[in-house]
């Protein structure tokens, strides 16, 4: 474990390496799981707010799933996360020409139509964060739907902490991103 600010980091985060493989898992993370995204109470808000932005590029099940629930909803675990379709697909993915899930969120964000690319979830994924009252726990979490992203990295030799530069900025900022950078080489010195 890697301690930077108040959060506790994985080595996995620094030591695994990744990158997204589209064309192979056909976006999968939009569908595993136990529950939708985890959204924080603002997210929420902004997803309620958007919602007639992103709609036009959903598929009609999917508006229906949150013109029926709402954009989100609180989970078993008393977890604010995205409205499922059939208990299973997130209501905000559509698939594009390929057969891919990809998110409209981000489909409305990056057509400039919104000014919210995603759940911070999300663009994070694989790596999940827990919040504890004195710390943030930073994890690789390993699943088998990543296995090609998984190879894909490797074969790139891309750190999965580079490939998610951007949204482990957005998170913890500039700083934080350098000190882990310091650390990752410092590490891989060894």
């Amino acid at each position: 474990m890697l301690e930077i600010g108040r959060t506790i980091i994985s080595l996995d985060v620094i030591e695994e390496q990744f990158l997204c493989d589209l064309i192979k898992c056909k976006g999968a993370c939009c569908v595993e799981g136990d529950s939708g995204a985890p959204l924080s109470k603002e997210e929420a808000v902004i997803l309620e707010e958007n919602y007639p932005e992103v709609a036009p590029l959903l598929p009609e099940a999917n508006k229906k799933a949150i013109e029926e629930w709402g954009a989100s909803y609180v989970d078993k675990d008393g977890d604010t996360v995205t409205t499922l379709v059939n208990n299973r697909e997130c209501a905000f993915a559509y698939r594009d020409k390929k057969g891919i899930l990809k998110c409209s969120i981000e489909k409305a964000f990056l057509d400039g139509k919104i000014n919210f690319r995603k759940p911070l979830s999300c663009h994070l994924f694989p790596i999940r964060i827990t919040e504890y009252k004195r710390f943030d726990a930073v994890n690789y979490e390993q699943l088998e739907i990543c296995s090609h992203g998984r190879a894909c990295g490797s074969s790139n030799k891309l750190p999965l902490f580079k490939f998610l530069k951007e949204p482990l900025i957005c998170k913890y900022g500039e700083k934080w991103y350098e000190e882990l950078e310091i650390a990752a080489s410092f590490l891989n010195k060894k």
